[in-house]
């Protein structure tokens, strides 16, 4: 089996990455076979390791994860050919044995809905129950006089 990791870069173009071994140890210590020295990929982050005509991935309990198209891996889970494998920030692409041909960047995931807004407390709703009402004209002015507190005393 021949099987490579091609690297999606964010200009469109990628470059690909020969596993070197049945077993491959993917993470940013110098000892990995596979280095990425960032600091969101773990030391040791994953294992991918060539059984006869099989190609398997497990996360070796790194922090971000290492995920196989879209989903969080649990386990040991097998890779196809033209599987995308996301650790740390970066995307690869499997490649087995020449296949895909040709290397494109997997489909993005539809934007999560948002979320609805938290139901509103009684003063809300009666603060908006009152917000169309205009009372400009009802505001009774008390003055001073005598008179006008008389004329009050009838209502």
């Amino acid at each position: 089996m021949d099987a490579s990791l091609v690297l999606l870069k964010s200009n469109g173009t990628h470059k690909s990455f020969d596993l070197p071994s049945s077993v491959t140890v993917i993470g940013r210590r110098h000892d990995c076979d596979l280095r990425i020295p960032l600091p969101t990929v773990s030391r040791r982050h994953c294992e991918l390791t060539q059984n006869g005509d099989t190609l398997e991935i497990i996360d070796l309990d790194s922090k971000g994860g290492t995920f196989v198209n879209g989903a969080r891996i649990d386990g040991q889970t097998t890779i196809k050919a033209g599987d995308a494998i996301k650790i740390g920030p970066l995307t690869f692409v499997c490649r087995i044995d020449g296949k895909p041909e040709k290397i494109s960047a997997p489909p993005k995931k539809a934007p999560k809905p948002k979320k609805p807004a938290p139901p509103k407390t009684e003063d809300e709703i009666l603060e908006d129950s009152f917000a169309d009402l205009d009372a400009s004209d009802s505001f009774i002015q008390l003055e001073d006089s005598d008179s006008d507190l008389e004329d009050l005393k009838d209502l």
